[in-house]
């Protein structure tokens, strides 16, 4: 790593925490107007965005931009606006009787120095989301974008150096050692949205300093499709939510798990859905394209394995098409030997596995990493009950795909594989800040008591303790 690298990366964060030890604890005034000025970009920038991320991608569908990653970011703002006020306050909580009359406060106080590296796939609202919530709770932002995104990364940058003075957010661009570098950084939190691998290097990075992490990873979910599913309705659900961004979405279905009679009809059905969604590919312009070669030949190495370990294959159109765009691919016939049943695809092909009982789609998922998300289709209340009840997962939707990620009154974050710790709403508020326990004694506290000289009056009012706690 040059020396200039280090010294650009050390003067930010210099920076940035000198600002925070001047303010340590933002006015409300503050923090609202920094996240107004997040809703100003999105509204000044909304079109630039779309363009900047179609052309890094090849091209993407500007409505799925515009609502993804501009309407998104916007709407984080505005629930922040409206709430931050009850968030930051001072919170009275229970005191025990014996403390009495001295009481408890919880006092939230912003962390200091964030840092944020976001991906690619959405390169707009997996950076600013979380820094709406970082902002909010009254701390310094430095953000890391995706370097395969370098038109969305460049505009990110302009647009926060535009709105923001360095020293509140500031954008930080460059390659993967640039990442890396970003990554030993002493924060005072560092969150990461990106794969299970990486993520692993980013918390063995954040451990050096101490920094405590939240970790936005991914995942192969799950989309359980039970006998008293509507066919018609699922298989349209579950083509938007695979297909959207060009199943490069880390909460899109990975694979399903169909009663076996059903897995050729769902098929059929996914096959009709995705051609009524998308009746061209080529050169569609609601279709968006791979984002990156590597992971356009990372995608047909996929396929070809698992071809070539048995797997049937239904393409979803009858295209070839030019470029990056991939045509839909159904994949029956799979077995957990293929690397399809390995890896996160993140990209438009969809393997449908049998299944006999429903208890063997639970074991199946429960001996798989726990994912980000997981779907289940059906209008049986005891066998939804028993699927939420029977496995664990980030979050889930019900009778649909990907929307439990838009909820800014419930977290979103993984379990186990998949990630730790959580965001949206109040939640990202509490990751970025730090809720400092306050005692606050009476005039009047009978403290004294338990003083030394130790006798017997305190040998009576520990036992009474001991009784009142039963």
């Amino acid at each position: 790593m040059n020396q200039s690298l280090e010294e650009r990366l050390q003067l930010a964060l210099q920076q940035q925490r000198a600002a925070f030890t001047t303010e340590p604890m933002p006015t409300l005034a503050t923090r609202r107007d920094r996240l107004q000025r997040v809703r100003t970009m999105m509204e000044r920038h909304g079109e630039a965005i779309a363009a900047a991320i179609s052309k890094d991608f090849g091209h993407r569908a500007r409505q799925e931009s515009l609502l993804a990653d501009v309407f998104a970011v916007s709407a984080a703002a505005r629930h922040a606006l409206a709430h931050v006020r009850g968030w930051m306050r001072m919170r009275r909580v229970p005191t025990q009787a014996h403390f009495l009359p001295g009481h408890n406060r919880l006092l939230p106080q912003p962390l200091g120095v964030v840092g944020i590296v976001s991906p690619w796939n959405y390169p707009v609202h997996l950076a600013l989301i979380p820094a709406v919530a970082a902002l909010a709770a009254g701390n310094r932002v430095l953000l890391k974008p995706s370097e395969l995104t370098p038109e969305t990364s460049a505009l990110m940058a302009a647009m926060v150096a535009e709105h923001f003075a360095p020293d509140e957010m500031q954008v930080i661009t460059g390659d993967a050692e640039v990442g890396r570098a970003f990554t030993e950084l002493p924060f005072d939190h560092l969150f990461f949205t990106g794969s299970t691998a990486v993520g692993r290097l980013v918390a063995q990075a954040a451990a050096k300093n101490l920094t405590p992490v939240t970790l936005e990873l991914g995942g192969k979910s799950p989309a359980i499709v039970d006998r008293s599913a509507d066919l018609a309705t699922t298989a349209e659900r579950l083509a938007f939510g695979k297909l959207f961004n060009g199943g490069q979405t880390c909460v899109a279905p990975d694979y399903v798990l169909a009663p076996r009679e059903l897995v050729q009809p769902l098929a059929d059905a996914l096959r009709a859905a995705m051609q009524r969604l998308y009746p061209r590919i080529g050169d569609n312009p609601d279709y968006t394209s791979i984002a990156a070669p590597r992971h356009h030949e990372r995608l047909q190495r996929l396929l070809a394995d698992a071809r070539q370990r048995g797997a049937r294959v239904l393409p979803t159109h009858d295209e070839q098409p030019a470029g990056r765009r991939m045509v839909p691919q159904l994949l029956l016939d799979v077995s957990d030997e293929m690397a399809v049943m390995q890896e996160e695809i993140f990209g438009p092909l969809l393997p449908i596995m049998g299944y006999e009982r429903p208890d063997d789609a639970l074991a199946y998922v429960r001996t798989h990493d726990r994912p980000l998300a997981l779907y289940w289709f059906g209008r049986d209340d005891a066998a939804q009950r028993r699927v939420l009840e029977q496995t664990h997962a980030g979050g889930v939707t019900i009778n649909d795909c990907i929307w439990h990620l838009g909820q800014e009154d419930q977290p979103f974050g993984g379990v186990g594989a998949s990630g730790m710790g959580a965001y949206h709403g109040e939640w990202g508020f509490r990751t970025f800040s730090k809720d400092k326990p306050v005692f606050v004694q009476s005039r009047f506290a009978a403290t004294w008591m338990f003083q030394p000289p130790y006798g017997a009056r305190f040998e009576r009012l520990l036992g009474l303790l001991k009784r009142l706690a039963g």
